[in-house]
């Protein structure tokens, strides 16, 4: 096998596999894995071949595949890794030129845990990478939770409360604008940095229309607010008009915790890191 390994010196620490045919791309992630993740292992694998035989030998965190390898593509390695991978759950990311087209058609696949849009560049994802992997009393982020059900609110609050994020929950649509409205008076644009919605609200306004205000009114772009909507509708083309409205991604319900926390956090990455860049 001739997977390169960045060996530190504990093997407490987290094992990241990067697979990609470019020698170039393996060593500028591997090295911006090991600048941010101190004791960092990283196998890069140069093919769908490698990194095959690599998950034989050792157990790893985190998968991140190129779309397009020599040998194969992103999601055959990930049927791989959720068919024979040793330990219950890793997450396999896949790196795409076209992760929007690929949310719009709901063509994400049940063995790949997100898709990470390369345009971002690899500081992006290696940033994206390190918060799969770090204690998640480490993650952090304003959340404005629009929700009608006591009972569900509660729940899903908890959920995000325990991986260290702020929670600001609110009833219905016309809340949500009041405190987005709020912050522009207070000069705190966007005053919160992820929106989650349930689309199916009491009252006149669901989370559809919120989306269309939040993207049109305020003129919030994907990148500077992402909105998170859940729904329990499987109709693909109503699942479509929700991206195209303006959805960052969609959360299935009944929420299932693992998915919830993926998403949002791999949603405040992007957009932290997309606002870090355009202040610079």
């Amino acid at each position: 096998m001739n997977a390169e390994i960045t060996r530190h010196v504990s093997t407490d620490n987290p094992r990241i596999m990067v697979v990609d045919g470019s020698a170039l791309v393996r060593k500028l992630i591997s090295k911006l894995l090991v600048a941010d993740l101190p004791g960092v292992e990283v196998i890069a694998c140069a093919s769908g071949a490698e990194a095959k035989q690599a998950l034989e030998e050792g157990v790893v965190d985190l998968v991140s595949t190129a779309l397009l390898l020599p040998d194969m593509d992103g999601a055959e390695l990930a049927k791989h890794v959720r068919e024979h991978a040793a330990q219950a759950y890793i997450p396999v990311i896949v790196v795409s030129g076209d992760v929007q087209q690929r949310l719009v058609d709901r063509d994400l696949g049940s063995d790949i845990t997100d898709y990470f849009d390369k345009s971002l560049g690899p500081q992006a994802l290696a940033t994206f990478i390190r918060g799969y992997v770090v204690p998640p009393d480490q993650v952090a982020g304003d959340v404005l939770y629009v929700e009608d059900s006591r009972v569900v609110a509660l729940a899903t609050r908890r959920m995000m409360e325990k991986q260290g994020l702020t929670v600001h929950h609110v009833v219905s649509v016309e809340d949500a604008m009041d405190k987005l409205r709020a912050a522009v008076d207070e000069g705190k644009v966007p005053g919160v940095d992820i929106v989650l919605t349930d689309v199916y609200l009491k009252g006149g306004l669901t989370g559809r229309d919120l989306l269309e205000k939040v993207r049109e009114e305020f003129n919030y772009g994907k990148g500077l607010l992402p909105i998170l909507v859940m729904t329990g509708d499987d109709n693909a083309a109503n699942q479509t008009a929700l991206i195209r409205a303006g959805a960052n991604d969609l959360v299935s319900k009944p929420i299932e915790e693992r998915i919830l926390i993926t998403k949002l956090c791999f949603q405040l990455r992007v957009a932290q890191h997309l606002r870090t860049s355009s202040t610079d």
